[in-house]
């Protein structure tokens, strides 16, 4: 980082403890921002932080005991009335308006933080950048992982929402050495192992057809656990192995399915969550539905939960420092 550090730190605090800031006279009037309204300017011109040797310095802050747990998120800023801004891109977000296309001009955010708690909503932001117009967020989000990866001491357990449980992800990050617990959309269509070759013609690559939207092409679950959750109740959990998706067929997926249950045994109405596991040793049925959970922890770097940010910001204003003694 170069100069205006303390104006910086301070910007910060006030842009999660404003509300509405329609520009940036606004965040100068903020209770957390001590200094004259100018010192914005300088802030936002002189402020260049070292990503790459902050990310380094995070990392050697994480335990090396147990398995380290990763979340990825893409997040968007929806931009319609900046007309003058720099390479805005359409992005897709979740429309409160009816009728309304869930579309817009904006900016979008790649993240990969470390997620220290099996539960609470801590997160350790260790990249978090934009995703440029000639960039996709799934090529953002491999390239995140790589950097990260890097320079960990032990193979983490990578989670990731539905918009990377796709045979593009699963590609370009098959020389990471990450597991990947993702989320998969209820329409997929996945492929079994291929049968035994007959000796004509050439090898089968896959095998028989298993919707997830169509319970007549599952078949027999490799395990079933029934459980009780404090929380949520009676809870399934079904898995099944050596499944693949078409695009993808080299690399083999474990399936899972979790449902809520009546205490009758009969499935609720709310939707069931599909898993897919890529990766090494899976941990066992009781954990793995657990550990995708913490993945929330991600959400905690918006906005709305401003009091995990401020932490984060303290943290990162010791961390610089440390970062600039050294």
């Amino acid at each position: 980082m170069c100069k205006a550090h303390d104006a910086t730190f301070e910007l910060t605090d006030a842009i999660l403890l404003t509300r509405k800031a329609y520009c940036l006279a606004d965040l100068s009037i903020s209770p957390v921002f001590r200094r004259k309204w100018s010192s914005i300017y300088e802030a936002l011109q002189d402020t260049r932080p070292q990503r790459q040797k902050l990310m380094r310095l995070y990392i050697e802050q994480i335990p090396t005991h147990g398995r380290i747990v990763l979340a990825g998120d893409h997040t968007v800023w929806v931009r319609p009335n900046a007309y003058t801004l720099c390479d805005r891109t359409m992005e897709h977000y979740c429309t409160t308006m009816p009728a309304n296309k869930p579309i817009a001009p904006g900016e979008g955010y790649s993240t990969i933080a470390w997620i220290p708690e099996e539960s609470g909503s801590w997160a350790m932001p260790l990249r978090h950048e934009r995703i440029t117009g000639w960039e996709s967020p799934i090529s953002k989000a491999v390239w995140q992982l790589k950097q990260v990866c890097k320079y960990l001491p032990t193979r983490p357990i990578s989670l990731w929402d539905s918009e990377y449980g796709c045979a593009p992800f699963i590609l370009k990050t098959a020389d990471i050495e990450a597991d990947k617990l993702m989320r998969l959309r209820s329409n997929l269509c996945l492929w079994g192992s291929p049968p035994p070759y007959s000796g004509r013609g050439r090898p089968r690559i896959h095998g028989n057809k298993f919707k997830l939207n169509d319970p007549e092409t599952w078949i027999e679950p490799g395990q079933t656990l029934e459980e009780n959750d404090f929380k949520l109740g009676l809870i399934r959990i079904r898995v099944w192995h050596d499944l693949h998706l078409k695009s993808a067929a080299k690399h083999p997926i474990s399936l899972l399915l979790v449902e809520r249950l009546n205490q009758d045994g009969s499935t609720r109405i709310s939707k069931p969550l599909w898993l897919a596991w890529v990766g090494q040793q899976m941990p066992c049925l009781d954990e793995i539905w657990r550990l995708y959970l913490r993945r929330f922890a991600v959400d905690a770097l918006s906005p709305k939960k401003s009091g995990s940010l401020i932490t984060t910001s303290t943290r990162l204003r010791r961390q610089i420092n440390q970062t600039k003694a050294a």
